[in-house]
């Protein structure tokens, strides 16, 4: 017996290279999707219909765009040919065509990515098929060895995820990384310690300066296991995010601050997580400060204009600028929960005037 299916027709992708050019515009499919309320099919087969319609929409989604990518350049390329210069034509096409210009370069960068893959060999146009959209794009950032195992692989007709692509990569990375000893390769190369502990150590070690990853490969040279390796990745993840944050603090920007010695101390006695946090932290409290100084000196700048522009006749936007005053003053006032509830506090945060403005 059939089991009762829904039928949803659409248009399907024509071969890669010839499905816009020949004018392959109109063919049909049907996807034959199982009843979700039907008991008699079988959880296994279930999922085997709906796997499969869900890769043909995979691959006919990554066509679309690869080919939507062509477009835009096209019009992009035109623009730069016949245009003033200013790219006010191309913005403008992709207004009516109510695109954002990021999701257009986004498009354009998968389309140049898969016009890199085809013409350098390593890709065949009907290889294409064999790519999950996200597969192909994260094959499309890998390496060039990376996009040839995974070239080779969609050759063999193997169907690409982007596990797979990311399995590839972090196996690469483990054997050639030259900021990892020997001992950590062998081992990775034999699955003793698996690729997906490694590669995430490799990309925090190249965050870091030659010292502290020299002192990180001296850490798992001498303990070349499983547990050195995700504690040191953890360390260099924190490292990365204390050395960056603490250059962008202006308050440690001072001498008389070794930030070295300061990180030295703070491994030793193994608190380097909360401190990267706390560099961090104080890195975001600056920025915001910054962005409510400005805010402020804008709100200030709106209030007086309408001040200016309003009287007696306006008795209500007068109203308005008074209760906005808690903001606009040179101490900021704002409630923090309910008023009737003893967990509420009131904050005020003053602004003091710079030298020659009071």
């Amino acid at each position: 017996m059939v089991p009762p299916v829904a039928a949803v027709t659409a248009t399907p992708y024509a071969p890669f290279t010839t499905d816009v050019l020949n004018g392959a515009t109109e063919a049909e499919l049907t996807f034959q999707l199982p009843s979700p309320d039907d008991q008699g099919i079988s959880d296994y087969d279930f999922a085997q219909m709906i796997e499969s319609a869900w890769q043909v929409c995979d691959r006919f989604d990554l066509q679309t765009d690869i080919w939507r990518g062509r477009i835009l350049r096209t019009v992009r390329d035109r623009e730069k040919v016949g245009g003033d210069g200013s790219g006010r034509g191309f913005l403008k096409w992709l207004q009516d065509q109510e695109i954002s210009k990021s999701q257009a370069y986004a498009l354009i960068e998968l389309a140049e990515s898969a016009d890199t893959l085809l013409d350098s060999g390593m890709l065949e146009p009907q290889d294409v098929n064999q790519f999950s959209k996200r597969a192909f794009v994260e094959t499309a950032q890998s390496s060039p060895e990376v996009q040839q195992m995974v070239g080779d692989a969609a050759k063999k007709g193997d169907r690409i995820t982007r596990r797979e692509v990311r399995q590839l990569s972090d196996e690469w990375t483990a054997i050639t990384s030259d900021l990892l000893p020997e001992e950590i390769k062998e081992k990775a190369a034999n699955n003793l310690i698996p690729t997906r502990y490694i590669a995430p150590l490799v990309r925090e070690m190249e965050k870091l300066p030659e010292v502290h990853q020299q002192q990180i490969h001296q850490e798992v040279t001498l303990n070349p296991d499983v547990d050195t390796v995700k504690q040191a990745t953890s360390e260099a993840r924190f490292l990365a995010k204390y050395l960056s944050a603490a250059t962008q603090v202006q308050a440690l920007n001072r001498d008389g601050m070794n930030l070295e010695l300061a990180l030295e101390e703070a491994l030793r006695i193994g608190c380097l997580s909360p401190t990267a946090e706390l560099v961090n932290n104080a890195a975001q409290l600056e920025q915001t400060i910054a962005r409510l100084y400005g805010t402020w000196k804008k709100l200030n700048s709106l209030a007086e204009r309408v001040y200016l522009d309003s009287g007696s006749s306006t008795p209500n936007l007068r109203s308005l600028l008074a209760y906005l005053s808690p903001l606009s003053g040179d101490t900021l006032e704002i409630q923090l929960g309910d008023p009737d509830s003893p967990l509420s506090r009131t904050i005020r945060l003053r602004i003091l005037p710079e030298e020659g403005e009071e």
